[in-house]
């Protein structure tokens, strides 16, 4: 892979997708969610809710760079509302952007990094491509797997991984995690090979 374009500038807005609600926490479509709350955890970052930006923001100082992290509260299909508000009120481009969400084309216990492309069927990178006019802005890709059957996906991320599932996921969150550095710096080559070089 040539390397003359994974250098980015360092990010300034990171994005957990999911869905808000009690009912929603556990659910595969909110691994985007889970590595956000972590993150912030490990850095003492607190959420507060901000009605302009339609979701819980954060600002943190990760690894010496201010970056803020968002989880839009609107529901998925909505996402692109308030990654659009936060992105215009600081004046954020999308190459300044890392969206984590759950991915089905990868297996649980897969984490990849990827800059642009489509939006594979999922709603709230559909909606943010949309509200930002751009597909190129890095995603943080956490697999959940694939149910087999395009009419059982909407069921299958609504739901809970199996335990041996959530194991895999959450190795993989934690993986990401140990290259955040790395990431948020815009180190974007080291950190793909660590979390790529990995062998399910």
């Amino acid at each position: 892979m040539a390397g003359f374009f994974i250098m980015s500038e360092p990010f300034k807005l990171i994005v957990g997708l999911g869905n808000p609600g009690r009912e929603y926490e556990a659910t595969r479509h909110n691994a985007g969610f889970w590595w956000v709350d972590e993150l912030a955890r490990l850095h003492n970052a607190n959420f507060k809710a901000d009605s302009k930006f339609h979701g819980l923001v954060a600002k943190a100082n990760l690894h010496g760079h201010e970056v803020h992290l968002l989880k839009p509260q609107t529901f998925m299909n909505v996402s692109g509302r308030a990654v659009g508000a936060v992105a215009q009120f600081y004046k954020i481009e999308p190459a300044q952007m890392l969206v984590v969400h759950d991915e089905l084309d990868l297996p649980p216990g897969s984490a990849k990094l990827k800059l642009g492309g489509g939006h594979g069927g999922h709603n709230g990178l559909k909606d943010i491509i949309a509200h930002l006019g751009t597909k190129d802005f890095w995603r943080l890709r956490i697999g959940v797997g694939h149910p087999g059957n395009r009419a059982e996906v909407v069921n299958y991320v609504l739901n809970a991984p199996r335990k041996e599932e959530q194991v895999l996921i959450d190795e993989a969150l934690q993986r990401a995690q140990d290259v955040a550095a790395l990431i948020i710096e815009g180190t974007l080559e080291a950190a793909m090979l660590k979390l790529h070089s990995h062998k399910d």
